[in-house]
């Protein structure tokens, strides 16, 4: 993982990311009206147009955030005993980022050795799916 955090704390964070980009090409565009007048509005309208869609994006992305959020199972962490929301087979605890799994094969190994079996994994997932397609 990226950011080392829970499953749906990344996909908030991704959702407050898109909402200030947005928030940041309206204010943006609409400085261009200020700063090149007539010829500013083009930029405001292409602005404001993208602006939007990453705020709707944004606003997707909560929404889906928070369906999952409530049909997501929760169990007690074993480190800091908060209760804590799990994503799949792994996730990582809200509170202390201990990293949490329901796979057996999985359950005892380190932080560096579950990141390179999601890599080998996924390349070959990858290389199965391409198989398949010809």
């Amino acid at each position: 993982m990226i950011f080392n955090t829970a499953k749906i704390n990344a996909f908030r964070t991704w959702g407050l990311l898109l909402t200030m980009i947005g928030m940041g090409l309206m204010v943006l565009g609409t400085a261009g009206i200020v700063f090149w007048g007539q010829a500013g509005k083009i930029i405001a309208a292409i602005g404001l147009v993208i602006g939007l869609i990453s705020m709707m994006g944004s606003l997707g992305i909560y929404f889906w955030a928070g369906m999952l959020s409530t049909s997501v199972k929760s169990i007690e962490c074993p480190e800091c005993h908060k209760p804590t929301k799990m994503l799949g087979k792994t996730d990582r605890c809200m509170f202390c980022h201990t990293i949490l799994t329901t796979d057996i094969q999985q359950a005892n190994i380190t932080d560096d050795e579950l990141e390179e079996r999601q890599k080998l994994e996924n390349a070959q997932g990858s290389s199965q799916s391409a198989a398949h397609h010809h």
